[in-house]
Formats: structure tokens, C-alpha cells, sequence
């Protein structure tokens, strides 16, 4: 079976329809903190969590610079905060943005523990569990002297921190790069050292956090305790400014995006869903696409109503995996995920659903495109979701056309992370990703006479 599409742009992509002889046409209308010792890892981050006994803990991010580096962008970033203070720093950011993430800003911090750390402290091994200010201090108390990093953390900021790297490269000799990607972050950070280390973290990565800090609020935090035997414990605590409002600010900025998308842990919170709503209303006002990141199963049945609620009237795009996808179907988990990726392509007009080393479906109009997996040796599978997602997202943004090829360089990407310690996408890789692509575009624009064709043996496209 033949599938032939002419390019999607997300001016057109609201109308976009499969024909009978199915071609998609637009209809017309870590640095380490070079070991920092705890004392002075405090002062940026930990004061508002508790006062520790004893240096020499390592603490490291995933983006190996230098501790002098990061001290000068939270310096830096001070600076910035009060230039906007003043609107003196306005005119630095650009007046349109290629993506604007909604979503949790939340700090990251990960460490190796034993069964008998988690004993001590009560907690059963392997729960996601949400946690008050008090109860994360005293597990950050008894990580004292425990080796762990601290990074920028959230689902939907390693899928914009990867698609930022991949549309900001600069190639060395052949033909000028495509302009830079524009990509920012609103979500919500207290005025603590913790969400000035986010900010500097989000902005050294190019993608901009245009959210002003909530003053004498905390800024969330997940930890990450991992034993021994691979399986994770995490406690999340939202902070005292976990509330996103839409404002007339938003409503402009979402205005001047090409694609909005909505991060799905933000239903967890009760006030943020009437932002959620009235931003995907203003996005669809604007002609902007709007994506969704299922996120998590439980919060997928927790909110059921509210997920379909958004995705039934708003969502161009939904980003899940097998499970997720499942779950939003309402599916057993005997079903298989490309019926759920068929199933919810009635409803979205594009959904991607991984599953894992199995490789991922693109679904469209009642069909999925199955796109097999990227070899790679794993080293971490966290963060290949997000990572598969800025595949996507870029490959729509730079022209890419071809459904099976745009899940190629997806999963190309995820492999990458994958086969890595971390959830980001390295600067190097998204280099090496982004030529590949622009090569393999190059080659498809110049054989095509306008459409671009792919053609499936009949297990790689299935219809209802």
C-alpha cells in the first residue's frame, strides 16, 4: 500500500484529511557541579529543605559543565530577572515561538540507594508518591552523603531541551542551516534558588522560560531513588507554586506559536485544568496546533474525563506510550497498541505511541504507520518517550512530510538517549541527528516530483 503526503505545515495541518487513495493533503480552506560539596550545593538549591552535616557528596547534572559555568548563569540569570523586572529585556526574545510547552517545571534529583535506605525511611520500593515540604526534607536529610545529581528536570522539558539542540545546530561547511528553532517553557517556579537554578539550567539549553518566578513561593522537586536492582522510587512534591494562570501575557504568546503543547502531569493539579482548557481554546483561535503528552497511566485514570475533555476538542497531536495509549482508549491490557493508536487517530489527527524495543505507531485517520525501533545498546530507557516526541515535533517543523520517516528519525533519537546515562539529548548527537535528517530531506525533496511517497508492505499500514 502506497502512502503519498504533500507537506505539513501547522498553518494547514487543522484541515488536514486522508483521501481515499490515501494521500494526506492539506485541504485548501552535568557537569559534573565538579563535585561541589554539599555546603555549597545548599546555597543554590537546598535552603528551604534543610541545612546538611557534612561535605564531599558528589552532585553532577547531565550536561557536564564546569561549576564555575553554573554559578555564572544563576548570576546571570539573577540579572535577567531583574531586566524584566523593569521590561528592559523584552526585546531579547523573539516575538514568535516555533513551540511553547506548558508544563510542571519541577528540579530533578537522582541517586543510587539501597533497599535498606528505603526501609529506614518507611518508603516501599518502586512508588511514585506525592510529598509534603517536610517529608522531602527528611529524605534529602538522609541522602546526606549520598552520591546523586540535580538537574532541570520534567517530562516536557527534555522533549523542548532535545528539540531546542536539534533546531539550533550549526553544521560545519555544506549548504546554510534552516533558521534556529524557537522554543520556550511556561510552567511555574517559586523565587527560591531552586527555580533560578531551573531557569539559568532551561536558558543555558536555549529553550526560554517565560514565566516570572511567584514570589516567596518553593519550586517543586521529584527524587529519584534508585536501587540496585534498576527499579525506581519517586517522590514528587509540587512546591508551594505549582498553579499555572492564564493571563493576557499567555494568551499572546500562545498567539505567536506554531504549536502549544500541553504537558498531561498538569492535570494533576485542580486549578491548572481551566488554564489548560482556555489555552487550547486560545492556540485553535490563533491556527495553532495543539499537542498532548499523556504523561502517565494513573494520572490518565485519575482524570479521565478532564483528559478527554481536552483531547476530543483540542488536541492536533497526542504524544502517549503503549500503556497510555491504552488507557486513554479505555483498552484491556491484552489489546495491542496499534489498535489503540487506530482507535485514537479517529479522535487526534496525529498520534504517536511508543512501545518500547517493540518500536512505535503513527496513527492517522484509522490507519497506523508502524516504525521499528533504532538498534542501540540500553543504558537508561528514561526519557525515551520524550525524546521519540521532539522527533516528531521536529521533523513537522521542518517539512518533513513522510510519516514513516519522520518516525525513523524519531526513534533514531530515542535510541540515542537510550543508549546514554541521562534523559537529555546530548549537543553533540543532536548535531550528527540534525545533518542526518537535512541529508535524507534533501535526497526525498530532489527524487519526488512534489509528493513525497513511501510505500508499506501491508503489516506496516493497517486500516479499521
Amino acid at each position: 500500500m502506497s502512502l503519498s503526503l504533500l507537506p505539513i505545515s501547522p498553518s494547514s495541518f487543522h484541515s488536514l484529511t486522508l483521501t481515499t487513495t490515501n494521500t494526506l493533503l492539506p485541504s485548501s480552506s552535568s557537569s559534573s557541579y565538579s563535585f561541589l560539596s554539599f555546603s555549597r550545593l545548599r546555597k543554590l538549591s537546598f535552603c528551604h529543605s534543610f541545612t546538611p552535616k557534612q561535605d564531599g557528596v558528589s552532585h553532577f547534572d547531565d550536561d557536564e559543565e564546569e561549576e564555575e559555568e553554573v554559578l555564572v548563569a544563576l548570576k546571570q540569570e539573577e540579572a535577567n530577572v531583574l531586566e524584566l523586572t523593569d521590561g528592559s529585556s523584552s526585546s531579547h526574545l523573539p516575538d514568535k515561538w516555533d513551540v511553547l510547552g506548558l508544563g510542571q517545571a519541577m528540579v530533578d534529583f537522582s541517586g543510587m540507594v539501597d533497599d535498606e535506605f528505603l526501609e529506614k525511611l518507611g518508603l516501599e520500593k518502586g512508588i511514585r508518591k506525592v510529598v509534603n515540604h517536610e517529608e522531602r526534607g527528611r529524605v534529602l536529610r538522609a541522602m546526606d552523603g549520598c552520591s546523586y545529581k540535580a538537574a532541570a528536570g520534567g517530562s516536557l522539558s527534555n522533549t523542548l531541551v532535545a528539540l531546542a539542540r536539534l533546531g539550533n545546530n550549526k553544521p560545519i561547511g555544506g549548504p546554510p542551516p534552516p533558521p534556529p528553532l524557537n522554543v520556550a517553557l511556561v510552567g511555574s517556579v517559586g523565587s527560591d534558588p531552586l527555580g533560578s537554578f531551573y531557569r539559568a539550567k532551561l536558558r543555558r539549553a536555549n529553550v526560554n522560560f517565560l514565566s516570572e518566578p511567584i514570589k516567596d513561593g518553593t519550586t517543586g522537586t521529584v527524587i529519584v531513588l534508585t536501587t540496585p536492582d534498576a527499579q525506581r522510587t519517586m517522590l514528587s512534591y509540587q512546591g508551594t507554586s505549582s498553579t499555572i494562570n492564564f493571563d493576557p501575557c499567555l494568551a499572546k504568546i500562545i498567539s505567536n506559536t506554531k504549536i502549544l503543547v500541553v504537558e498531561g502531569y498538569l492535570f494533576e493539579l485542580p486549578d491548572t485544568i481551566k488554564t489548560i482548557k482556555k489555552a487550547c481554546e486560545q492556540a485553535c483561535r490563533s491556527g495553532s496546533l495543539v499537542a498532548i503528552t499523556a504523561s502517565d497511566v494513573s494520572c490518565i485514570e485519575r482524570h479521565y474525563d478532564e483528559f478527554w475533555e481536552i483531547v476530543g476538542n483540542y488536541a492536533d497531536i497526542i504524544f502517549a506510550n503503549s500503556d497510555e495509549a491504552k488507557a486513554l482508549c479505555d483498552f484491556s491490557s491484552e489489546e495491542s497498541p496499534v489498535a489503540a493508536a487506530r482507535y485514537l487517530s479517529h479522535f487526534v489527527p496525529l498520534v504517536s505511541v511508543t512501545d518500547g524495543p517493540r518500536g512505535s505507531y503513527i496513527g492517522v485517520k484509522g490507519e497506523a504507520v508502524y516504525i521499528p525501533p533504532s538498534p542501540c545498546v540500553p543504558v537508561d530507557t528514561c526519557g525515551a518517550g520524550d525524546a521519540y516526541a521532539s522527533g516528531i515535533l521536529y521533523g513537522l517543523l521542518r517539512g518533513m512530510s513522510d510519516l514513516k520517516r519522520m518516525g525513523s528519525l524519531a526513534a533514531r533519537i530515542a535510541a540515542t538517549v537510550v543508549g546514554q546515562q541521562g534523559t537529555r539529548l546530548r549537543v553533540q548527537d543532536a548535531v550528527k541527528l540534525a545533518e542526518c535528517f537535512a541529508f535524507h530531506l534533501d535526497n526525498s525533496s530532489s527524487n519526488s516530483t512534489g509528493n513525497i511517497q513511501s510505500d508499506f508492505g501491508s503489516d506496516h499500514i493497517s486500516s479499521c
